[in-house]
This record gives structure tokens, C-alpha cells and sequence, in this order.
């Protein structure tokens, strides 16, 4: 989470400004949602039976056509769970749709962890990092989708988060090479594009609250028209050595024809504003293995083992 109160004022004032400026066109030229898309489990829910019977419109080369700048419908970079507003945040629902009660099944290491992450760390976007996956498809407002044959590129606000995305089902890279975003390939089944992604470095958040993984982890995530400007977006968490079970994720995103990227501009690691954070105690947090997941975990349980035993 980003501790300056200059750069939530600047980011709030800009935000305010854009809708200021576009809120006579946002919207124009798309339609509703066949899905209401201001809950996420809900959404969910109607969009898994409205895929099933929507046509999408196609390319040249006849794959469902996702191509467009779409606005995502959710405050999970702020929480995954639900939340209420505050100073830093605003009110939203939890983005959590399995398990149904909307909770990240977090073991209890891990949570002691999160917990410990919040105050000692910075958060990657204040630093202008890279947000990993599946972060950086709910990180910022507005995202560009371009395709082609074999590629789907994905461009987002904020500063040189972009995917390549090959839909050939090639081989993965292997898991040696660990990347910041990681190494997502992708396939099509029906009208729905599917997008494994492995090796990543882990040095992101899931959110704000400090919610990791490991570089062990696996996320699929499923793009999915479910109407002509509606795209059902979800993507399934593995990290046994973090998470008791896999959990899912999921979100709408809009067409949204009127509106254009502007990036969030900054330098990856900002030398200036890294060195700030160091000066009151923040650290750059280093990211987690596998390794040193399963050795914190086994330690966890020892500490705690001992203290069920004390007279």
C-alpha cells in the first residue's frame, strides 16, 4: 500500500478529473449487461449460464472476438474480500466467488504473514512494479485487448504492465525461469480463451492487505464474452503451500468505445520513491519460494505446538 498521502491526493485528483471530463460519453454505444456486474458472485453465477447460449462475435480467423478497451468492474486491488470505505479505500464487495462464502482459504501461517506484510512492506504499485498475475487485470481502470492468429496483447494504465498472451497452447518456458508476470499460455475451449500462467517471481500483492504467493503458484484464468460488450473475466489461485484449496476470482469488464488508455507513467523500482519508503522503515518486499514457504510454514507449526504444550 502506498504510504504517501501525496500520491493517494494526486491519484484521487486524477481520477475524479477523468470522470469530471468523460462522464458526458462514458457508456454511449454499448449496451446493458445481461449479467448485473456490481456483485461479483452474482455476476458469476449469471454469467457461467449466459456464455452458454451467447454467439460472440468473431474474427477473420473465427475466434471470438475480445479485441477493445474495457473498464473492469471491481476494487479488488484495495482487498479481495469485502471492505468498507475509508480514507485509502473505497466500499466494495469481496471478489472471492469459490469458496462461496467470498474468504481467501488462507493457512494460518500464511495469515500470520499477510498480517506482518502490511506495516513492514511496500506495496509494488507505489514503487511502479510490475503486478504479477492475476493482479494486473484488476490493478488499474482501463485495459486495451488487441489480437491476432496466435497472440492476444493485453495493455493496461498502468506504466509497462503489459501481457503478450501466445493462444497456440504452446509448451511452457519451464519453471527455472522465474519472471514478473510470469509465463502465460494460452488456449481456446469453445468461445472461452483459457490462459495458464506459471514461474512467476512472486514479489507482488494480491491486494493492498498483503496477500501473497508463491513462485510456485499456478493461476488459469477464463476470458469470456457474455454479450457483445461484456466480457466474464476469472482466474483460479493453486498455492498449496499458502492456500488450504485452489480459489477463484472473478469479475466483469465493459466495452467502454469512447475511452482511451492514458498511462500511469513512472520507472520500474523508482529510485526516488523506493528511497523514501526505506528512510521511514518500509522494505522492498523480496517476493517467497516454495522452499521458504514449506521451511516458515513447518516453523509456524513448531512455535505453536510448543505453546498448546506449556503448562
Amino acid at each position: 500500500m502506498s504510504n504517501s498521502k501525496f500520491y493517494k491526493l494526486s491519484k484521487a485528483f486524477f481520477a475524479i478529473l477523468c470522470l469530471f471530463i468523460m462522464r458526458p460519453v462514458l457508456g454511449q454505444g454499448i449496451s446493458e449487461s445481461i449479467c448485473p456486474d456490481d456483485n461479483h458472485m452474482n455476476f458469476h453465477s449469471c454469467a457461467l449460464e449466459a456464455l452458454v447460449e451467447f454467439d460472440p462475435p468473431r474474427t477473420a480467423w473465427g475466434a471470438p472476438n475480445l479485441q477493445g478497451i474495457w473498464s473492469r468492474r471491481a476494487r479488488a486491488h484495495e482487498s479481495l474480500h469485502a471492505h468498507p470505505q475509508t480514507r485509502d479505500d473505497n466500499e466494495a464487495p469481496s471478489i472471492v466467488v469459490s469458496p462461496i462464502d467470498g474468504l481467501v482459504p488462507i493457512q494460518p501461517w500464511a495469515e500470520a504473514k499477510r498480517r506482518y506484510n502490511r506495516p513492514a512492506y511496500v506495496h509494488q504499485n507505489a514503487i511502479c512494479r510490475l503486478s504479477g498475475v492475476p493482479v494486473t487485470m484488476y490493478m488499474t481502470g482501463l485495459y486495451q485487448f488487441i489480437q491476432n492468429e496466435n497472440y492476444l496483447l493485453v495493455q493496461s494504465e498502468e506504466a509497462h504492465a503489459y501481457r503478450i498472451i501466445p493462444t497456440d497452447n504452446r509448451a511452457h518456458i519451464g519453471r527455472d525461469i522465474k519472471l514478473w508476470n510470469g509465463d502465460s499460455v494460452g488456449r481456446w475451449e469453445g468461445n472461452t480463451l483459457v490462459v495458464n500462467t506459471q514461474s512467476q517471481n512472486a514479489r507482488a500483492w494480491l491486494d493492498q492487505r498483503g496477500r501473497f504467493y508463491t513462485d510456485e503458484a499456478v493461476v488459469e484464468e477464463r476470458f469470456t464474452l457474455i454479450d457483445s460488450d461484456t466480457i466474464h473475466w476469472s482466474a483460479t489461485l493453486e498455492d498449496p503451500e499458502v492456500y488450504t484449496e485452489p480459489f477463484t476470482i472473478a469479475l466483469a469488464y465493459r466495452r467502454q468505445p469512447t475511452m482511451e488508455l492514458w498511462e500511469e507513467a513512472c520507472y520500474e523500482s523508482n529510485d526516488i520513491a523506493s528511497q523514501t519508503y526505506r528512510n521511514v522503515g518500509y522494505q522492498i518486499y523480496p517476493g517467497i519460494t516454495g522452499d521458504e514457504a514449506r521451511r516458515m510454514r513447518a516453523a509456524w507449526e513448531l512455535e505453536n505446538r510448543e505453546l498448546e504444550w506449556k503448562p
